[in-house]
């Protein structure tokens, strides 16, 4: 695991080149010092006194289920005004925030961050240390995974997790019946059923994939392998280890016998291959269910849920594949008031509003309980799908780190990975490549990589 972030090497960074450099394009940067990196504890009576005293936050996010979860929350709290906004997703959102950060005007008081993206926010002190309103003592309400996230390679608890994305693997039965291939349960077996699959059907093939950093990396996380080791502003990067050999050396295979549909993911033609049969499963976060039933609607029945392939026969090992929590940004105000509403939202009442919504738990009582894991999906068949969601999410490691500049690393990955899918470049050349643009943009904004 990576050690703690420590406060000097932190305010090291403190109105520096890295602030800006990590600005995801933002026009102008600001000396961050009026950020409140001396934090006070805050009581749960000062929460409770900020609620009385009501006012406005601020809320920029995408997930949709939080627009009832902020009705809701003013109907709890009369004299609380809750302003959501979506400024854009993933990475648009965080270009305004770094925006607004640096010009130091129209920071929201809350902000949905990705766990990908999270160290690029709490290494140079922007986002609020959630322990100063007690939040560790809520670590044993989340899972693994998602808590790892949010404490971003450090001692801090950067935000609370609102969802997470715990792998399966999502599987066209009728099509699996129609050529007798068995579902799969090691990579190996994947890579034999894609080869059946194809044979039976040139026209089917067994996933889409042109090249995407977020499923790369978790298949790189469910593997073992360990890519980056961070330690405050030193940084380590290194895809030469047997984790990555093993995910190149079954994937490569795949695209070296053209296996693979080169769809890119979430276009219409993406959605009619999931509706038709033409691409016959998925290796992806719980998150799915929903967009498979409004994105192929015409496959209802067919699908089916199960446990992601292992490397290992007999293994139990998972990952996650997105999901994201909410942050209080520095610089935001009404910070008692927004914490009141990221602990409603993602450790109270919220969580419940959420599930009913289509959202996907990070809360470990929630995945454990009976109700969840035997909701039906009508979708899937009426499989429980959650009871494979579930297991999936407590066997996923929480030692992965992500770099503190992951989503300038995941903007480069099609210009080096990518290549492996449309030319002679292999898959492990492609990750020296990407290792190699990740190390120079990180000495150049003045990281210490260690070669």
């Amino acid at each position: 695991m990576p050690t703690h972030l420590s406060t000097h090497s932190r305010r090291l960074l403190r109105g520096t080149a890295l602030l800006c450099a990590l600005a995801l394009g933002a026009s102008a940067c600001g000396d961050s010092d009026d950020g409140g990196s001396n934090q006070k504890a805050v009581s749960e009576a000062d929460v409770q006194a900020a609620l009385k005293e009501g006012g406005t936050i601020t809320v920029w996010a995408w997930e949709p289920t939080l627009k009832q979860v902020a009705t809701d929350f003013e109907k709890a709290h009369p004299g609380v005004k809750v302003n959501l906004v979506n400024a854009g997703t993933n990475k648009d959102q965080y270009t305004a925030l770094q925006n607004a950060i640096s010009a130091k005007k129209g920071v929201p008081d809350v902000a949905q961050v990705e766990y990908y993206a999270m160290g690029q926010f709490a290494l140079t002190e922007q986002l609020t240390d959630l322990k100063s309103f007690g939040a560790d003592k809520l670590s044993a309400q989340f899972s693994p995974g998602p808590w790892n996230g949010v404490k971003a390679g450090s001692d801090g608890v950067y935000a609370l997790p609102m969802d997470s994305g715990p792998m399966a693997l999502f599987y066209n039965k009728k099509v699996f019946d129609k050529y007798h291939i068995e579902v799969p349960t090691t990579w190996a077996e994947y890579l034999d059923a894609a080869r059946d699959l194809h044979k039976a059907d040139p026209k089917a093939y067994i996933t889409a994939d042109n090249g995407d950093a977020g499923f790369a990396t978790s298949m790189l996380w469910q593997a073992g392998s360990r890519p980056y080791t961070v330690n405050g502003t030193k940084v380590k990067i290194d895809f030469s280890d047997q984790g990555a050999k093993t995910f190149t050396g079954t994937w490569q295979q795949l695209i070296d016998d053209k296996l693979l549909a080169s769809v890119p993911a979430w276009t219409d033609e993406w959605y009619k291959g999931l509706a038709d049969g033409t691409i016959a499963t998925l290796a992806t976060g719980a998150w799915m269910p929903a967009n498979l039933e409004s994105g192929a609607k015409a496959a209802s029945g067919d699908w089916r849920v199960a446990p992601m392939p292992q490397w290992t026969a007999g293994g139990k090992v998972s990952a996650e594949n997105g999901g994201s929590a909410l942050a209080l940004p520095e610089l935001g105000k009404n910070e008692a008031l927004a914490y009141a509403f990221v602990e409603y939202a993602n450790a109270g009442d919220g969580v419940q509003t959420r599930l009913k919504n289509g959202a996907f738990p990070a809360t470990t009582a929630d995945l454990q309980s009976t109700k969840f894991q035997d909701t039906a999906f009508p979708y899937f068949g009426g499989q429980q799908a959650n009871k494979i969601f579930a297991e999936s999410a407590a066997n996923v490691p929480d030692d992965w780190s992500y770099l503190p500049y992951q989503v300038y690393a995941n903007s480069v990955f099609n210009d080096t990975v990518g290549k492996a899918y449309v030319s002679g470049t292999t898959l492990a050349e492609g990750l020296q490549s990407w290792q190699e643009a990740s190390v120079k943009y990180g000495e150049e904004q003045g990281f210490t990589v260690e070669k």
